[in-house]
């Protein structure tokens, strides 16, 4: 059933901003209170909920059981489904990685091993190969976040720089990675091969990690050096991380690897005596209840976009890139356009391919765009806006397992704001063969 597009549907992510970033900056920099973080004063769950109770006033022609039935839908795709599982498990990892040391000790390992001005280039440099295997950004940072958590607290490190540099390392993995979802969903919906889109990726992906290794190194000498000492560890206690590094290098499913980190973490936890059963019960409870946040903002997210698609804001968007976008050049920049506002409208990069790839396929064959730089574009755009909205699930992970605001990891995100301006100048300086 075809819809008219209505610009009033689109009010919804208008609140969320509102309300999500305008209490933050209020609250930290026109008003701040001694003691408070600002940026913690307003949930992000509270926030959508605010965005959802718009969404669900508009449109009066359909009945609210029937709305609820389209948040239904949004909510119940796989791969919806799929994160949930991931962040579950996830949680109960990291809970008990760092309740029976393993992470410490791994992190301690590394220092002793990365020269200390090195370890933030390493963090991302590792990342992005961890992230190629598995194939996803989520269970990268799941993985490498109490990592990076014990290496910035063991060496002095700045916490948001430390993350900043794991969220851009897996963004670029899983752009990139040939069992990503997106990778899958932008190839299949565009009809190209895997290879060809990966080559058409690579050439904008390479040189915005090469800059943002540049600019780390630059970091690292001009800032103040990772202290340098002698650091404890027990090396059995980092043979989870180890196996779980090689098993992600081998393709291994990510809920796979995280199984395995966990089953490890707990059975050499409690040979080593660093953790009882009853602490490995209460760390893996601690750790699930930590994610249920991003797991909430998970399914509200997609719940309002259902709605918001329901009532027309997408097709608003599609006639806006059609009336503006013209040539060759104006079909990709209304592409990545409409991929960036997609995934800023869902929070979920694979989502926004799928719901982004049927207009995106209109504009290749209106503007004749080859298929393998459509499904770059469409992975690329995506990455760019997931790794950045500090309300999508990479960045609410890692702050998550920080202890900091996503906000706070924000300004230190080299790779995905390269990344960007690598994209825009691959549509203005390169022509397509």
């Amino acid at each position: 059933m075809k819809r008219n597009k209505r610009a009033s549907a689109l009010l919804p992510i208008l609140v969320f901003l509102i309300i999500y970033i305008g209490v933050g900056v209020y609250y930290e920099y026109i008003r701040p209170q001694e003691g408070v973080q600002g940026f913690y004063v307003m949930s992000v769950v509270v926030a959508f909920m605010a965005a959802m109770a718009v969404a669900l006033f508009q449109n009066r022609s359909v009945s609210f059981d029937e709305k609820m039935k389209i948040c239904a839908s949004g909510m119940g795709d796989d791969n919806i489904l799929i994160m949930i599982f991931i962040f579950l498990l996830s949680g109960a990892f990291s809970g008990v990685a760092s309740a029976s040391g393993c992470a410490t000790d791994t992190a301690n390992l590394l220092l002793s091993i990365v020269p200390g001005r090195l370890t933030v280039l390493g963090i991302f440099l590792v990342a992005c190969m961890i992230s190629m295997a598995m194939g996803t950004s989520c269970g990268t940072i799941t993985v490498m976040g109490s990592l990076a958590l014990g290496i910035s607290q063991s060496a002095g490190l700045s916490l948001p720089l430390c993350f900043g540099a794991l969220v851009g390392g897996a963004m670029f993995g899983d752009n990139l990675s040939f069992i990503s979802d997106t990778t899958i969903a932008a190839t299949r919906t565009q009809g190209c091969q895997m290879p060809d889109k990966f080559r058409e990726n690579f050439l904008i992906a390479m040189p915005a990690a090469l800059i943002t290794c540049v600019i780390l190194l630059l970091i690292a000498w001009t800032g103040k050096p990772a202290a340098v000492e002698e650091y404890s560890y027990t090396i059995i206690r980092t043979l989870p991380y180890l196996i779980i590094l090689v098993t992600a290098l081998a393709g291994v499913n990510v809920l796979m690897v995280l199984g395995i980190g966990l089953v490890l973490c707990t059975v050499i936890g409690l040979g080593t005596g660093s953790i009882d059963l009853h602490n490995v019960f209460i760390s893996m409870g601690t750790g699930v209840s930590g994610m249920y946040e991003t797991i909430a903002v998970t399914i509200l997210a997609t719940a309002l976009a259902a709605l918001i698609k329901y009532n027309g804001g997408f097709e608003t968007i599609i006639a806006f890139i059609r009336k503006y976008f013209h040539g060759i050049k104006g079909g990709q920049l209304g592409i990545m356009f409409i991929s960036i506002l997609m995934d800023i409208s869902t929070a979920n990069n694979t989502v926004a391919i799928v719901v982004t790839a049927p207009i995106a396929a209109d504009i290749r064959k209106e503007y004749d765009i080859t298929p393998q730089r459509t499904a770059s574009l469409l992975d690329i755009s995506t990455c760019i806006a997931q790794g950045i909205i500090p309300y999508g699930a990479q960045l609410l992970i890692a702050a998550n397992i920080a202890g900091i605001a996503s906000l706070q990891i924000m300004p230190y995100l080299y790779y995905p704001y390269l990344l960007l301006l690598c994209t825009l100048a691959a549509i203005f300086i390169k022509r397509q063969k």
